[in-house]
């Protein structure tokens, strides 16, 4: 009698465990923080889509056992699950960040019943500070969309594009011209739209990025490609001095200060590919984009930069066999990973990101350091 008492107790248990795993999330998780150890004037985002815990370490063994991540001092950990499932997709993850709730897997700035939420970036906008964005992605993808869109659904491409051409952002750098241009459900030149308003545009068919300086005095993008942007390995460069320039531009742009998105996008087209040499080419590109913004924060103070990611991609493993000359990856899936994710913090108002918490207090804390 006295064994049987444990298959009940195990029992008990699994019942217990999956009655929580089901109880449903809340959608509006923002943690309050304590107030800001100083002033914040500007902040910097990066997200590392799809950049894992193993992401991370691959670009530092690739790159002699070192990372420009090994400068941060406060590191914490966020829970990237969404409202509809426990494995997040982009567009919900950059949705909890931009809005601070947990919505739908591939909805666009808005809750679970669709409707539209107010973004960071549209605060900072109409407080008059500057907002950026640049991505090695499409300009209309679910992460930087998350940020200047409201939409049912991710792939709405054209009409995202719409949300965009009409946000204002001052700095913006990516793919995704074919949205704006020569598009197919109407005949509306975006890019056009956005001249008469006094933006200046550049893109890759007339220009190269190096040799654009844009003058502050006027809203500047640049498309860097028709679709996607070509792959780091392939020869695409422009994210660490997009980075640097776009920083310096916003600074100059608003004496209040300024947001800025910035995304390595392609890190997490490595782990959907199961493709390791593509993952740490892509994450050894970012943290070159990483290094030029914690340069730009060190000499600029009351600037916080964060660095964290949506989710990680591939469920990937770095395996026994590896060696310091070759890593050799193991992969669990071709989708994403509810696994947790690190949040590198530096700056100013830094401390408040230790420690572990919801991907929506990310928004909260930066909220509550910029005096809102």
């Amino acid at each position: 009698m006295k064994w049987s008492f444990f298959p009940f107790i195990g029992i008990l248990m699994a019942h217990v465990l999956v009655a929580h795993a089901q109880a449903p999330p809340s959608l509006h998780q923002v943690l309050t923080p304590g107030p800001a150890s100083g002033p914040v004037r500007n902040v910097i985002l990066m997200i590392g889509d799809g950049m894992g815990l193993t992401q991370i370490t691959a670009g530092m063994y690739a790159g002699g056992n070192r990372s420009v991540l090994e400068q941060f001092q406060t590191i914490g950990l966020h829970k990237p699950y969404s409202q509809s499932h426990l494995v997040t997709d982009s567009a919900a993850g950059a949705t909890a960040f931009s809005c601070g709730i947990k919505t739908y897997n591939h909805a666009i700035g808005v809750d679970r019943d669709t409707l539209p939420c107010k973004s960071l970036l549209e605060d900072v906008r109409d407080l008059g500070f500057a907002t950026g964005m640049i991505t090695t992605s499409t300009l209309v993808h679910a992460t930087p969309a998350a940020f200047v869109a409201n939409n049912a659904h991710r792939a709405n491409y054209e009409a995202i594009a719409v949300d965009f051409a009409d946000f204002g952002l001052d700095y913006y750098v990516g793919g995704g011209l074919r949205y704006f241009r020569n598009r197919d459900s109407d005949d509306r030149d975006l890019l056009a739209e956005m001249e008469a308003r006094g933006h200046i545009i550049a893109t890759y068919f007339s220009e190269d990025f190096a040799q654009v300086h844009p003058d502050t005095a006027f809203p500047f993008g640049f498309f860097t490609a028709y679709e996607d942007p070509l792959t780091a390995e392939s020869g695409r460069d422009y994210l660490a001095m997009a980075t640097t320039r776009g920083l310096e531009f916003l600074a100059n742009r608003s004496a209040k200060g300024f947001f800025a998105m910035i995304e390595g996008a392609q890190i997490d087209w490595g782990g959907h590919a199961n493709n390791g040499p593509y993952l740490i080419t892509e994450m050894q590109d970012f943290e070159e984009a990483i290094a030029a913004a914690l340069a730009f924060t060190r000499h600029n103070p009351g600037t916080l930069l964060l660095v964290t990611a949506d989710h990680e991609a591939g469920g990937c493993a770095i395996q026994p066999e590896s060696t310091w000359e070759e890593l050799k990856f193991g992969f669990t899936t071709t989708g994403h990973t509810g696994t947790l994710i690190p949040v590198f913090a530096y700056g100013a108002g830094a401390e408040l990101f230790s420690g572990i918490y919801e991907n929506t207090a990310i928004y909260g804390k930066i909220r509550a350091l910029m005096g809102w």
